[in-house]
């Protein structure tokens, strides 16, 4: 179960952290540097914790687990967010998160796809470490966009200012914002226009840098909506991309910019996945039973 179809597996962890992997009659022989086959031991022995759960493996969990054995030559990784010096801090709540928290803080991703059902905590921790970046004056501003399919993207034709028209699609974002840095600290910055937050569509023209950009919800982005986000990023700047390919709301045939970005960037220098499952779901335990039993419905 641990090596996967055809050895799948072992032949990622072989690509990643450049060792030779093998493993007959049920052992494994590992070759290479000495540090490099502690690594691969490492992100062996959480694949077998998850098989003996039950899980059946795949290249995602194989690269949740290499992304949760940060390479010896990066700075030490934080677990918990810490914002000015308050008491408000943001904790990652069990390895997924941990390691995705750790792909977020490398300076080597550039850009970071979070990929998972709702519940996992990729849109809030990406927000979250966003607003720390922005609170430590690492960064000149936090943009957040999400493509607003409810108003077919249409916000011109809908009454009110822009902000009457944006902020009803927008209710997830501020909650998340105002969780990490509380109301008062939110105002100002969003006064300042060190916070933004718009649709998709609003993007468009503009490079971003100096900025953390969020794209939520990214599976409801068209393939040419997806190029034009990423084509944003300036001098000194990330973006992270966050969305669940299941839960796409865009028109029947059309497909989703977040599965064909994925596809065609997995493996691209600067560019890191990670993917949530259904056992990273850090709600009501019900909502993780739920998760599950439409994952077994989807696989049937």
């Amino acid at each position: 179960m641990v090596c996967g179809i055809n050895h799948g597996n072992l032949a990622l962890i072989e690509e990643k952290l450049n060792v030779r992997v093998q493993a007959p009659g049920g052992k494994m022989i590992f070759k290479g540097k000495a540090s490099d086959i502690k690594q691969a031991q490492k992100v062996v022995m959480r694949l077998y914790e998850r098989a003996i759960e039950g899980q059946t493996l795949g290249a995602a969990d194989v690269r949740s687990a290499l992304s949760f054995t940060p390479d010896k030559a990066n700075k030490p990784k934080a677990n918990t967010l810490q914002f000015g010096s308050g008491k408000q801090r943001v904790t990652a709540r069990n390895p997924a998160q941990q390691a995705y928290l750790h792909l977020l803080q490398d300076a080597q991703n550039d850009l970071v796809f979070g990929l998972g059902a709702a519940g996992t905590g990729k849109t809030f921790l990406a927000i979250a470490y966003g607003a720390s970046l922005l609170v430590a004056n690492r960064i000149e501003r936090l943009v957040i966009a999400r493509p607003a399919l409810e108003a077919g993207e249409r916000l011109g034709f809908l009454p009110g200012d822009i902000a009457e028209k944006i902020d009803p699609y927008m209710i997830p974002i501020w909650d998340a914002l105002e969780q990490t840095i509380g109301s008062a600290m939110l105002a100002r910055l969003r006064d300042q226009g060190k916070i933004q937050v718009a649709p998709l569509a609003f993007m468009r023209g503009r490079t971003l840098s100096d900025a953390f950009v969020v794209l939520d919800e990214g599976q409801n982005a068209s393939i040419g909506q997806m190029q034009m986000v990423l084509t944003r990023l300036g001098e000194g700047s990330k973006i992270v991309v966050t969305g669940d390919a299941d839960q796409s709301d865009l028109p029947k045939g059309q497909a989703s910019g977040l599965v064909h970005a994925v596809r065609i960037l997995d493996g691209v220098k600067g560019v890191a996945i990670h993917e949530f499952c259904a056992d990273d779901v850090v709600r009501h335990p019900l909502v993780v039973r739920i998760v599950k039993a439409y994952e077994a419905d989807r696989k049937s």
